[in-house]
């Protein structure tokens, strides 16, 4: 009996180009790529067997997507729809493992902070929903509904009663605006705080330098040299700081910093300088609005609301000397912490630009509707949660 003919492959200049392109590409699939050889080889009219030894498959193989391609094209190299394994899960055996990864763990009983795959395809097993299971099965289940229970975000709802005209406050002064009113020449707006404990950690081994395919490496011991805190004073128009370096914080080491700050132009001979902090010891309350203004009359003390350190700009200059100054840390001393500190400083204000502030009262205004909403969804479960129990109570009395 006469072998088979190979199946002729004739292909026009589009199709030769896409081939071409997928026998040739570096992120497909690597069948797909073996396919596209075998049939650019076919088309220029080597055999089967030739193909085989040429692409190390077995001539079966060949014979395989040769015929598919002739047959259906380029759709003709993918893959076919396959049933596969029958699913060893319910969906309800699926359900219950979703319901338990969104408890939290101690409502359970389980002594853990939070769930990982593991710890849930143990308790799946013990509380007998299936006989056994792994954990990356687990985390397929999971990954349908996207639920990673052993990730999380901290929140915190403000307790300041007066926050929203608080942060307006402090919102207008960034737009130049201060009871209503238009700032004027002569008024500047000053975003001050302290940045505490900035350690000296002296490495035990010298810092080595990036390299080709290589990061700056780091020791991990070190010896501690002492910490420092930053004091720092941000012109919130101007883009200007002004920082001075302590010991400690308090009200001694942020009176040092109003004075060098209010004892040099343009704010020495300003018509107002208004100083937004926020509500740490060294200026809290009413006593440190009237202490600084008995020292300089021309300064106005602006607070931000309570657990809203966020609307204070100078916390945006800190995370950029955490960025570009503190870390990695590796200072042999605290002066030489006082000397990059000082020196950026000069480097910062030499090519800085106003920060582009975004967040407006009418922002504002929308982030407190949305808390509002929540807290009045809150209220409404809270009230159907006891609602739901209240027959059950007068029936036990």
């Amino acid at each position: 009996m006469p072998a088979p003919r190979a199946r002729p492959i004739i292909l026009t200049t589009a199709e030769r180009r896409r081939l071409e392109k997928l026998a040739h590409s570096r992120t497909a699939g690597y069948q797909r790529v073996i396919r596209a050889r075998i049939v650019l080889d076919a088309a220029r009219g080597h055999s089967n067997a030739e193909i085989s030894r040429r692409r190390g498959v077995v001539a079966d193989t060949v014979r395989l997507w040769r015929g598919r391609y002739a047959d259906e094209g380029m759709a003709g190299l993918a893959d076919r729809r396959r049933s596969g394994r029958p699913p060893r899960f319910t969906p309800v055996q699926a359900a219950e493992v979703k319901a338990l990864a969104c408890q939290l763990p101690a409502e359970t009983g389980a002594p853990l902070s939070r769930w990982s795959c593991p710890d849930l395809a143990g308790e799946v097993t013990s509380r007998g929903i299936a006989p056994a299971m792994s954990a990356s099965t687990v985390r397929r289940i999971l990954a349908a509904d996207t639920i990673k229970p052993w990730q999380y975000r901290s929140w915190l709802f403000t307790r300041d009663p007066d926050f929203a005209a608080k942060a307006t406050r402090v919102l207008d002064l960034y737009a130049r605006i201060f009871d209503g009113s238009p700032l004027g020449e002569g008024e500047y707006v000053i975003s001050s705080d302290e940045k505490t404990s900035i350690q000296a950690r002296c490495r035990c081994h010298p810092a080595l330098p990036p390299g080709a395919s290589r990061k700056m490496r780091v020791n991990h011991e070190y010896e501690r040299g002492g910490a420092l805190a930053y004091l720092a004073a941000y012109d919130v128009h101007r883009a200007h700081v002004i920082g001075l370096c302590s010991d400690t914080t308090g009200i001694g080491p942020f009176t040092d910093l109003v004075d060098e700050v209010m004892t040099q132009e343009p704010y020495a001979s300003a018509r107002r300088v208004f100083w937004i902090v926020d509500n740490g010891s060294s200026h809290r309350g009413k006593a440190a609005i009237d202490r600084l203004t008995a020292r300089y009359a021309n300064t106005v003390m602006i607070h931000t609301p309570v657990h809203a350190s966020w609307l204070n700009q100078v916390e945006i200059f800190f995370s950029i000397v955490q960025r570009k100054v503190v870390s990695p840390n590796d200072f042999t001393s605290l002066d030489q912490v006082q000397d990059r500190l000082t020196a950026f400083e000069q480097r910062y204000n030499a090519t800085a630009q106003p920060f582009k502030w975004k967040f407006t009262p009418t922002d504002l205004e929308d982030l407190l509707a949305r808390i509002a909403r929540h807290e009045q969804k809150e209220r409404d479960r809270q009230h159907e949660h006891e609602h739901d129990h209240q027959p059950a109570v007068l029936a036990a009395a």
